[in-house]
């Protein structure tokens, strides 16, 4: 065999590999840019509907601390953030979410509270009914920031 077909056919060799490596690096890059941003599309998803919760979930047991009558609409709008997490959500933060969901419910049956007995709730932390909650959305985040998925 000629050396110069030898060299023309390792020049084409050459050229078609590093084509298709870099082909496969773009492929990949994008591939990894658009996981990227979804996950943080994700993650913004997830950071709404926890606060959504929380927003509603604190009217709700403020009402059920000061009134035997339940907030319906309140309540609804709680639940239908609960059914939203249970498509989105871990484990913990559902099981934690519902905790608060039934705390409100058991606190309409309870006696109304006073002010001064929501402001000793208030000194002695009792009153934050979703300090669980937070804590399981910060470890949830914190896990999916570890597993480098954000």
């Amino acid at each position: 065999m000629d050396a110069s077909i030898i060299s023309a056919l390792a020049a084409l060799t050459g050229a078609a590999v590093g084509g298709l490596t870099s082909g496969i690096a773009n492929w990949l890059n994008q591939r990894s840019q658009l996981r990227t941003q979804w996950l943080l599309h994700e993650k913004s998803r997830r950071q709404n509907l926890y606060a959504d919760f929380i927003e509603e979930a604190s009217k709700c047991y403020i009402d059920s601390l000061q009134h035997g009558e339940a907030d319906i609409p309140g309540l609804v709008g709680v639940y239908a953030k609960l059914s939203k997490m249970r498509t989105l959500s871990s484990k913990p933060v559902i099981h934690s979410a519902e905790g608060v969901a039934r705390k409100i419910l058991d606190t309409y049956l309870e006696p109304d509270k006073s002010f001064v007995e929501l402001r000793e709730m208030a000194i002695d932390g009792t009153i934050d009914l979703l300090q669980g909650f937070s804590h399981a959305c910060h470890d949830e985040f914190e896990a999916m920031w570890a597993a480098g998925q954000f």
